[in-house]
């Protein structure tokens, strides 16, 4: 157990000043130029960490192209686009809307949805990704169906313990609004998760960036990026929301935000440094340079 009033940058290694970023690309597997737009983020960019979609078609394509990247598990349990759809793993009837697919909405998810079901459901992906030989570093929610519903919430956390892998939490503002004290649970069961998050989907990513880089305290934040390549494929299933996934595809590999993130003096990690405190392992951070 950490001692009382030490910080998660210190348990990681870190000076307690220091202030640390995750940039994870979200919903790899959704779809073959998602994934080749993740891969370069990766690559050439700011990513730092992505979250496979288990049930999704292009899911083994990504296993293969994200080989020695940091991946956890995107827990899913919608399939949002109204022509492009998938189903759940385990096949459970109150996973699917009428149509036969994962409902496309949280709110049909907490309608239908049966919590024994969701357990079964998030617990085959997990193991599916570790069959697929992914080393799984951590665990989000699609959509946040998962954090957002306290019964959910329940099986997150469980699963985060029995896996012994660090999670994705809502910043401690919104932990307030869900009217259930997420972070407060998730502490209590022993579980290592990022100071902050800054996810507001419909702004643009770089704008956010360069609002919030510069304010950023001491400590862990994640930042979210759905970067996905222009064409017809991704005009054809996203239908009202491709320039969301666009703009953070050109901020994924922005030389201005990176140039941002080194004159901020911000400190670019993964969720593995997470996982190995989580599983009690001694987290050394790297020499600092320059």
């Amino acid at each position: 157990m950490a001692e009382a009033g030490t910080s998660l940058v210190e348990r990681l290694g870190y000076a307690p000043a220091d202030r640390l970023i995750i940039v994870n690309c979200d919903d790899l597997g959704s779809s073959h130029t998602a994934n080749l737009a993740s891969l370069e983020a990766f690559e050439l960019g700011i990513a730092t960490s992505g979250t496979l979609m288990v049930p999704c078609p292009w899911a083994r394509e990504a296993v293969e192209l994200f080989q020695g990247h940091d991946v956890g598990v995107h827990l899913t349990l919608t399939a949002e686009y109204p022509t492009y759809r998938w189903r759940a793993l385990t096949g459970a009837a109150s996973l699917h809307d009428d149509q036969g697919f994962l409902p496309r909405s949280v709110e049909e998810v907490r309608a239908r949805a049966d919590p024994a079901d969701v357990r079964r459901e998030c617990r085959a992906q997990i193991e599916q990704a570790l069959a697929w030989g992914v080393d799984v570093t951590h665990l989000d929610a699609h959509m946040g169906t998962v954090q957002l519903d306290p019964r959910f919430f329940e099986i997150y956390v469980e699963l985060a313990a029995d896996f012994r892998l660090p999670l994705r939490m809502v910043g401690p503002r919104a932990a307030t609004a869900l009217g259930f004290d997420s972070r407060a649970i998730a502490a209590a069961a022993g579980l290592v998760f990022p100071d902050a998050l800054y996810a507001q989907w419909g702004r643009p990513t770089d704008q956010q960036m360069r609002a919030e880089f510069p304010k950023l305290t001491p400590g862990v934040a994640e930042f979210l990026l759905h970067p996905v390549h222009d064409g017809p494929e991704l005009r054809g299933y996203d239908l009202t929301e491709a320039e969301i996934r666009l703009t953070d595809q050109r901020c994924s590999v922005d030389p201005a935000i990176a140039a941002l993130i080194a004159a901020e003096r911000l400190i670019t990690i993964s969720f593995r440094p997470l996982r190995e405190l989580q599983r009690g392992r001694v987290v050394v951070a790297p020499a600092a340079t320059g």
